[in-house]
């Protein structure tokens, strides 16, 4: 996947445009409804991602959970969260490298990471679980 892939993608898929804060060509990608970051491209050196080879690589950082982040890295294409928390982003090269699948998978997690409200309602309990713990009972099985 190219940059310009990644930036139609997103679109596309998020509705959401690139943002442009620092005046170059490093665009971010925010959720609407709480401003927060789900994505960033970057145009970076190589030598500055531990590459050895000149020129500048087009890459893209998103949020992985740390559970899932040893084995993202393991991809080719994948690499530390580049001037980021390394144990919570990932940064992903975008000249082919990355599987485009792994790509579009790890932008729905950091989607859904950065997502308050989404993350709200997947963590809110079913109803018939709130009764049950409101009635004081536990989640042991009763039968063993």
């Amino acid at each position: 996947m190219t940059r310009d892939e990644l930036i139609r993608t997103i679109a596309e898929r998020y509705s959401t445009e690139p943002e442009y804060p620092w005046d170059d060509e490093n665009c971010i990608f925010r959720h609407r409804e709480n401003r927060k970051w789900f994505a960033i491209a970057m145009r970076v050196s190589y030598r500055r991602l531990g590459i050895d080879r000149e020129g500048v690589a087009d890459v893209a950082n998103v949020k992985c959970g740390p559970l899932l982040m040893d084995a993202y890295r393991k991809q080719p294409g994948m690499l530390p969260g580049y001037h980021m928390n390394k144990d919570h982003w990932i940064t992903m090269r975008l000249d082919g490298t990355a599987e485009d699948e792994t790509i579009r998978e790890l932008l729905e997690i950091s989607y859904d990471l950065t997502n308050s409200l989404r993350r709200a309602k997947r963590e809110k309990p079913e109803p018939a679980m709130r009764e049950h713990r409101a009635s004081g009972g536990d989640l042991t099985d009763e039968t063993g």
